[in-house]
């Protein structure tokens, strides 16, 4: 189950995009379902100017077997943004009691990362994968929970009907990323992240409905 669940974690990236706007809303709240069963929430608050904006992201989740609970996450971020340009990223997060800690600054030539295993060196236009800036899918990504650059390809797909956790259908713009992980993220028709499902290299679907 460790492998399963530290997999789920990663390929979600916990965090991807955005919405090419102004911060409408000051929070973004979702339901979270690995396989159609509910395991938890993702939460987004955002303070600040649309061109500098602090994002806080809590993310909870538990997966069960039967009743009993067999993987606990959490993953804790704080991100800002100035000038509408990715500034920093600290994120914290706990699989199973494995804690994992990244720090990220954007400077004059590179983000510079740092993990457990060292530092790695980003592109200057490099984003981290956190679902919710659609205008970042074009720049090099990389993984807020590991720190990792990311090998992924993003393509607009359209508009399509998508289903909100209340079970209302809205009109969202699809965006697909394709390559070492296999997301869809739909954003709806004023700009906000509104859905995610993503193929997880155990086989499993997760799923995000926003609340």
């Amino acid at each position: 189950m460790d492998s399963i669940s530290r997999r789920t974690a990663v390929a979600m990236g916990v965090a991807l995009f955005g919405a090419p706007r102004a911060v409408a809303a000051d929070k973004l709240a979702f339901t979270v379902f690995r396989n159609g069963v509910r395991v938890g929430e993702h939460e987004m608050s955002f303070s600040g100017a649309a061109e500098d904006v602090a994002v806080r992201t809590e993310v909870s989740l538990v997966v069960k077997l039967g009743p009993v609970p067999v993987y606990r996450y959490t993953h804790r971020a704080l991100e800002r943004w100035r000038g509408g340009r990715f500034s920093s990223l600290e994120t914290t997060t706990n699989g199973n009691g494995k804690l994992q800690r990244v720090a990220a600054r954007r400077g004059a030539d590179a983000v510079v990362i740092e993990t457990a295993d060292g530092l790695v060196k980003a592109p200057a236009n490099a984003a981290p994968l956190t679902h919710w800036k659609a205008a970042v899918l074009s720049s090099p990504l990389f993984n807020p929970q590991e720190g990792k650059l990311l090998r992924l390809t993003a393509r607009r797909a359209g508009v399509e009907q998508v289903r909100l956790a209340s079970g209302e259908l809205i009109s969202a713009t699809r965006w697909s990323l394709r390559g070492e992980s296999q997301i869809d993220n739909w954003y709806d028709q004023g700009g906000a992240w509104a859905a995610l499902r993503g193929r997880l290299t155990d086989g499993s679907t997760m799923e995000y409905r926003r609340l």
